[in-house]
């Protein structure tokens, strides 16, 4: 047999919270869109794990390939998505590009979803 729940009375409590600050504006939006996006792929966050790891907070292409799992062509192609989002720089020397994480691209999205 079907409980029956008490009504609440329509002063009691008010339902909602109204917004009131920290909403963030379109552009700021889409702008962290981009970030979790490139985040939304586990060999990119790999990347940034790899390259965050290593010894001087920089890593060559060329050290990346193996411990991925994947071809040349195929990590520059995540890399450069982690350039286009904001979440790494890329240093071209000589034949080779070099990575560095941007830490604080990191830390802007994670406090745009604080309350």
């Amino acid at each position: 047999m079907p409980t029956a729940l008490p009504l609440l009375a329509s002063d009691s409590a008010v339902c909602c919270s109204p917004v009131t600050g920290g909403v963030l504006s379109a552009g700021e939006a889409e702008k962290i869109a981009r970030t979790f996006k490139a985040l939304g792929d586990p060999t990119r966050v790999r990347l940034l794990s790899l390259i965050a790891a290593s010894g001087d907070g920089e890593a060559c292409i060329c050290d990346l390939t193996e411990p991925v799992g994947l071809s040349q062509p195929t990590v520059s192609h995540h890399m450069k998505q982690l350039v286009d989002a904001g979440l790494a720089t890329r240093e071209q020397r000589g034949r080779w590009a070099y990575y560095r994480v941007v830490t604080d691209a990191l830390a802007q999205a994670a406090a745009a979803l604080r309350p």
